[in-house]
C-alpha cells in the first residue's frame, strides 16, 4: 500500500474514534466554523424564532440580532448551534434529562 494510502486509513480510524468519543481529547483540536447561518439552521427545524429559543434555551433577542445581522454569535454559541444543526435530537434529550 502506498504511503498516502496508509495515512488515510489512519486519519479515518482517528477520526470515527473522535466521532466515537474514544480519542484523548488533548490530541486533535475542533473547528468551529467562523459564520453560521442561525435562520437556516432554525428553518431546517420548521420553527418559529420564540420556538426555537424556547427549545434549545436561547435569548430571542441574540437569535434576532444574529439572524438579522447586527451580532454574531460567539465561539461556544457556534459550536451549540453546530451542534443543533447537526444532532438536533442528542440536544433535546441533554436539555431534557437536566430539566428533570
Amino acid at each position: 500500500m502506498s504511503r498516502l494510502g496508509k495515512r488515510l486509513i489512519r486519519s479515518a480510524k482517528e477520526g470515527r474514534a473522535i466521532a466515537r468519543g474514544e480519542a484523548d481529547p488533548t490530541t486533535y483540536q475542533v473547528y468551529v466554523p467562523a459564520k453560521i447561518d442561525v435562520k437556516e439552521i432554525r428553518a431546517k427545524r420548521g420553527m418559529t424564532q420564540e420556538e426555537f429559543c424556547i427549545r434549545y434555551a436561547l435569548s430571542l433577542s441574540s437569535v434576532r440580532d444574529w439572524e438579522q445581522g447586527r451580532y454574531s454569535p460567539d465561539p461556544a454559541v457556534r459550536a451549540y448551534l453546530t451542534v443543533i444543526d447537526r444532532e438536533p435530537e442528542a440536544v433535546e434529550k441533554a436539555l431534557q434529562a437536566s430539566a428533570a
